[in-house]
């Protein structure tokens, strides 16, 4: 089966651009739930409407319910869907587990396909959301063809990559920055492009550190089609109709060219590559993380100078992008009989014939009727999807019909031929789309997690001497040690002795992003965890898959980053064997508060707004190969600290100032009864100690207090995210 070609359509005219310039497939959002909620996105009356066009051009259409809902927004999911369900939807991609379950048990036979927003990095994640009922997998952007060819070959599940347009800084869905500063969410679709504003690392110059060039993989088809990619997604629902037509034509023209002659014929001419690079220039082109891990020459780092007298791009398209189906007619002109009107459609999947009858016809009283006229009069298909490709004629006797018969035959028969082709696409109605119970029952008091009762707080440490001060709090009762130092052996002798000695309880804090080289070491260390720790916190599906795998006995925890929007994924959480959670950052009280119990709510910390593959250390200066930590500075000032995590590539930037909320503490104790956590990441022994007296006289001695002073943030438990 040839790759396809999937391309994005912000509008309907986009959308016609795509199919005119052999998209295979395209890809739109509707009026709710789609990550690019600024796009010109259709209501349900158009959107019907572009599904039966696609269909009738025997193209396929998915649909874009990627963000992230609230329990409020999925009460009304299936109310969404089901009319583009009924008219043939071909597929939904998504990002919410709770919001993929929903569909699997509410939508029988609708292909999911998991946005590049889930993150999934490797065969373990994929294999994970297949068991869940994925059809597709969109994987991380930062993949290289040897992951995306065993994710391929060990889980047999379609494989959809970009090949083109932008790209995001950090791993897709891992960041909060925009959300965090702004208060626009890339989760919900909104997302500020802050990464796009320049940075300085002290002592350098102020530069786009956070700006990677857009991806241009035309030169790869070859290999990205021998990796056993599926579908060649480009980026652009944001972009105009001229972009999307001059990029899709290309990539399909080099796709046929390598299915048609091989490596061996295979090259790019340097016009194609002008067009496709010209069609959109923003800050140069690359060819991504295929053939890298990360690199300086991924990035712009400054802005392009604006050129001026440069002359108009000449346009590569015609004026307007309507295509039109070629089909075989054959018309049946007997005197005395019905006129007949025979019709045949070959489409990419099946072909459908279709005869219909018209009035009889008569015997001329005068001149009979022309076999040319006939012929021109039943060739004007009008704005029908249709042209006749080859019309055959049969005339038999001296008859005679009035043209507005002739045209209503046409009419009818042109009719006919479409209707047959959608009713291929039709499904029946599901015998239940509307769920209403998220709207209508009680929030969830079931208290999941099994907490330890010595204590009411928890703690995120990164360091041995955060690890010994957190150790003389009393109050807190489960500590959670960060991968990079949790194997040491002054660390595990620690954590050995701590655990019997204070009765405290420890998980290691697993790390965020889980590819080969992290699963290569925690198989290395596998029995170290299980003998020496309590449980784990994990941050992503794949190193719950793989935990899983090992049949790992004792407790898991997901954290933050790995999102229960909703109680369909709450649901979801518990049903993969997880004891609890920890509350998602970008809902605020509220909803929280609807969301009910099982989770842990965060009160303190530099909140982790971006996972990145790309390393601002090895941008600025040199890789080294050991963990540290640096600031970017932005243009007001503020300081976000970088930590590179060199034992698994990737860096995370954290907020530039703190979550604090001591002093909501008698209001927060009554949502979350089971607790809440403290993170510590760059803290020193003295604002470590600090925080602890703080929380501990807040939440455990259930004293008044204020925050101290100095810069921080109450987060989104306020104001929430729209």
């Amino acid at each position: 089966m040839k790759t396809e070609i999937l391309a994005p359509a912000g509008s309907v005219a986009s959308m016609e651009a795509a199919l005119c310039a052999g998209a295979d497939a395209v890809y739109m959002g509707g009026s709710m739930f789609g990550a690019r909620a600024y796009a010109d996105n259709p209501d349900e009356e158009l959107l019907l409407k572009v599904i039966d066009y696609v269909h009738l051009h025997g193209r396929k259409i998915y649909l874009t319910v990627n963000t992230l809902l609230k329990d409020s927004e999925l009460a009304g999911l299936g109310d969404y869907l089901t009319p583009y369900y009924l008219q043939g939807l071909d597929a939904v991609i998504v990002q919410d587990v709770g919001v993929m379950q929903y569909i699997r048990r509410h939508f029988p036979g609708l292909a999911l396909h998991v946005s590049t927003q889930a993150a999934v990095t490797n065969e373990p994640g994929a294999a994970f959301f297949k068991e869940a009922g994925a059809d597709r997998i969109v994987p991380a952007r930062e993949l290289s063809l040897g992951e995306i060819r065993r994710m391929k070959e060990k889980t047999g599940l379609e494989i959809e990559c970009f090949v083109h347009g932008a790209m995001c800084y950090c791993y897709s869905g891992q960041c909060l920055l925009s959300s965090m500063i702004g208060g626009r969410s890339g989760n919900r679709g909104q997302c500020a492009q802050p990464c796009r504003l320049p940075y300085q690392v002290q002592g350098k110059s102020p530069a786009d550190l956070l700006s990677l060039k857009d991806l241009s993989a035309v030169d790869l088809i070859p290999d990205l089609i021998d990796a056993g990619i599926d579908s060649f997604k480009i980026e652009g629902r944001m972009k105009q109709p001229d972009y999307v037509y001059t990029v899709v034509s290309i990539y399909r023209k080099y796709v046929d060219l390598y299915f048609e002659k091989g490596r061996s014929g295979y090259k790019v001419k340097g016009e194609d590559r002008d067009d496709l690079e010209g069609a959109y220039t923003r800050r140069g082109y690359t060819t991504g993380y295929y053939m890298r891990q990360n690199g300086r020459e991924m990035l712009s780092l400054s802005r392009p100078k604006e050129q001026k007298n440069v002359p108009e791009k000449k346009r590569t398209c015609r004026p307007d992008y309507k295509i039109k189906e070629k089909i075989k007619g054959k018309f049946i002109f007997s005197e005395g009989k019905y006129a007949t009107l025979c019709l045949e459609y070959k489409g990419k999947h099946r072909t459908v014939y279709k005869e219909v009858s018209g009035e009889r016809v008569q015997t001329a009283v005068k001149a009979p009727l022309e076999r040319e006229r006939l012929e021109k009069q039943l060739r004007k298909t009008g704005d029908t999807a249709f042209v006749f490709d080859n019309l055959e004629i049969l005339m038999e006797g001296n008859g005679f019909l009035p043209m507005q018969s002739v045209n209503a035959l046409r009419r009818k028969g042109l009719l006919a031929l479409r209707d047959e082709i959608l009713d291929g696409c039709r499904r029946e109605k599901p015998e239940t789309t509307v769920d209403r119970r998220f709207s209508d029952r009680a929030p969830d008091t079931v208290q999941t997690r099994c907490l330890y009762e010595e204590g009411f707080l928890e703690a995120v440490v990164q360091t041995r001497e955060q690890l010994r001060t957190v150790l003389s709090c009393d109050a807190v009762s489960l500590i959670y040690v960060e991968g990079s130092i949790a194997f040491d052996r002054d660390t595990l002798k620690i954590v050995k002795n701590a655990g019997g000695k204070l009765q405290k309880k420890f998980f290691t804090a697993m790390p965020y992003i889980f590819r080969e080289r992290a699963a290569s070491w925690y198989e290395r260390i596998y029995e170290i965890l299980l003998r020496e720790y309590d449980g784990v916190l994990i941050r992503n599906f794949e190193s719950l898959s793989w935990l899983k795998r090992k049949k790992y006995p004792k407790r898991m925890v997901s954290d933050s980053n790995v999102y229960v929007f909703n109680r369909e994924s709450k649901d979801f959480i518990r049903q993969c064997g997880l004891s609890g959670f920890t509350f998602p950052a970008e809902l605020n009280l509220r909803e929280l508060t609807a969301l009910g119990g099982g989770g842990i709510l965060t009160v303190y910390g530099y909140q982790p707004v971006m996972v990145t593959a790309n390393c601002i250390k090895k941008t600025t200066g040199t890789c080294d190969g050991h963990n540290s930590v640096l600031f970017l500075i932005d243009r007001r000032g503020k300081k976000f600290a970088v930590k590179n995590e060199c034992q698994y590539c990737y860096n995370v930037i954290y907020n530039c100032a703190p979550l604090m909320l001591p002093d909501l503490a008698l209001e927060l104790q009554s949502v979350f009864p089971e607790g809440v956590r403290l993170d510590f990441s760059t803290e020193g022994e003295k604002k470590v100690r600090e925080i602890l007296t703080l929380y501990e006289e807040a939440f455990a001695k259930k004293k008044q207090v204020k925050p101290p002073a100095g810069e921080y943030t109450r987060g989104h438990l306020k104001r929430g995210v729209k």
